[in-house]
């Protein structure tokens, strides 16, 4: 029988505190974000004291071709001059031109940095062409700022949530599998399905929120943007509103998460009947049973949970392999972690049942699903770049302008790593490298579920900072505390299973 230690208290207790103010300085900072009414007044004021008003209101651009023709120029096939008699009119407006674009430059430099100064705020100076652009910098600016802390609840939220259900999914295969090698350690997902309860209610708070426009993390939910009447009316959202309609989203979240809450509820409690009655055979059939409805269950609302959850972000782009792609990087972290677990519980004197062909099995795991994770990751990138359609590329065009450092150390993490190391099979059966193997997938996966949840709602203001790293240590805390809690509970081992004969006796044999 496991008993929780002080350690695991200690530990997860301080994560859960480091998460609690990283997500309070979050949410604190934007409470400081300047309505969009005040930046528009404050922008006006300041280019009119430049003089900006003038260059807007007055300069029109020159059609170069029609004064061409009125000097008698003529442009070729490749918009060359071929024929340059001498011109004054010409030459003196031409140097007038590029005097006005130098001085507009400037004043627009000037501009952004008194903005910047009066508002507290950052303007990227390279896609400013206009006032009209300096506004829309500094709003979305301070949107992203008061997005901040609602991202980094959502990913941690996601991320936790969805490898507990993965845990669940990684359980109920082992019935449907009626796989042996693992029956010493079905525990140790089961305490980790008892994670699910706190991540759905924290995710429907997020759901429910931005229903209710307390933050802007699905674009599809603001005011007016399915009202063909309203200035922020949206074509394309609202030929989705079928589907992308709140009452429904909402709707749709709760039948996922009652799902996957019931089927973990029925395994578990057949997994304690087990133990109880010792009649094997009676309970391991009726886990069978269900664990196959639930990946069934699953196989559908993995893919439909992420295409409303993560991919309706970014509402104009859709991937029919995204839902895939999702359960991929979800199913390989919680793999991570029933192995990490189960190899702390080892050295901590448990289950000493289990041997190095164990410690194999788990390698394998991890890296055979690696690989498969970055076969989806290419074939979505692939897929989408030979096809070069506008409304597909969009997704990776501004992941590559704003976050390409990332994308590359994640694939570097995810993919590189795994199978470097864990190639050998020396290396599976150490259960240092693969508690090593299994702390880089989580950091990495981690990375992997900032980089679909962020771009869509941070744009280039993100950050990796204090709120985003904070957040996640708490819930890594928190989850710790449930999944040690749980595990704490009933016998680390199942009792009357089946296969536990064939678990202890596991052995790989290579030829």
């Amino acid at each position: 029988m496991y008993k929780l230690t002080k350690n695991i208290k200690n530990t997860s207790t301080i994560l859960i505190l480091i998460g609690i103010v990283s997500l309070g300085i979050g949410f604190y900072q934007s409470l400081s974000v300047v309505s969009d009414d005040e930046i528009k007044s404050t922008v006006k004021d300041i280019a009119k004291e430049l003089d900006l008003e003038y260059f807007e209101s007055n300069h029109k651009d020159l059609d170069w071709e029609s004064e061409l023709k009125k000097d008698n120029l003529v442009l070729n096939e490749d918009d060359q001059i071929v024929d340059r008699p001498l011109n004054f009119g010409t030459l003196i407006e031409s140097m007038a031109m590029h005097d006005f674009e130098l001085k507009k430059e400037g004043a627009y430099t000037e501009l952004i940095h008194k903005v910047e100064e009066k508002l507290h705020c950052h303007i990227d100076p390279h896609h400013v062409h206009s006032v009209e652009d300096v506004i829309y910098a500094a709003k979305h600016y301070f949107h992203a700022k008061h997005q901040r802390p609602w991202s980094s609840l959502l990913i941690s939220t996601l991320f936790f949530l969805m490898v507990s259900v993965a845990a669940t999914l990684w359980w109920a295969l082992q019935y449907v599998a009626q796989a042996g090698w693992s029956a010493l350690l079905l525990r140790i997902p089961m305490a980790i399905s008892s994670f699910i309860p706190y991540g759905a209610f924290i995710m429907l708070f997020i759901i429910i929120t931005g229903g209710l426009h307390w933050h802007h993390t699905y674009h599809w939910m603001a005011e007016g943007i399915m009202d063909p009447a309203n200035h922020h009316y949206d074509e394309i959202i609202a030929n989705k509103s079928a589907y992308l309609n709140i009452p429904f989203f909402i709707l749709r979240s709760i039948i996922y998460i009652a799902g996957w809450m019931g089927f973990a509820y029925l395994l578990k409690r057949y997994s304690i009947s087990q133990d109880r009655d010792g009649n094997g055979m009676k309970w391991y059939n009726k886990s069978y049973k269900i664990a196959v409805i639930f990946v069934l269950f699953l196989g559908v609302t993995s893919s439909t949970a992420a295409w409303d959850w993560t991919m309706s972000i970014d509402t104009h782009w859709f991937s029919t392999l995204f839902g895939w792609y999702s359960l991929a990087s979800f199913f390989i972290t919680a793999c991570a972690f029933i192995a990490g677990i189960t190899i702390y519980l080892m050295y901590n004197g448990y289950f000493k049942e289990l041997n190095n062909s164990h410690m194999h099995d788990f390698g394998r795991y991890m890296l055979a699903f690696s690989i498969f994770w970055t076969y989806l990751w290419f074939a979505q990138y692939m897929l989408i770049w030979y096809a070069n359609i506008p409304e597909e590329v969009t997704y990776f065009q501004e992941r590559y302008e704003y976050f390409y450092p990332l994308i590359i150390i994640t694939l570097l993490i995810n993919f590189v790593s795994p199978f470097l190391l864990l190639m050998n099979r020396s290396a599976k059966r150490s259960k240092g490298k693969l508690l090593f193997v299994a702390g880089l997938i989580i950091i990495g996966h981690f990375l992997d579920v900032f980089l679909m949840i962020t771009p869509g709602t941070m744009h280039d203001h993100w950050h990796l900072g204090y709120v985003e790293i904070g957040t996640f240590l708490g819930f890594l805390g928190f989850f710790i505390w449930v999944v040690f809690r749980n595990l704490s509970k009933y016998q680390l081992i199942q009792k009357n299973h089946p296969m536990i004969g064939e678990s202890e006796h596991h052995e790989i044999h290579i030829h």
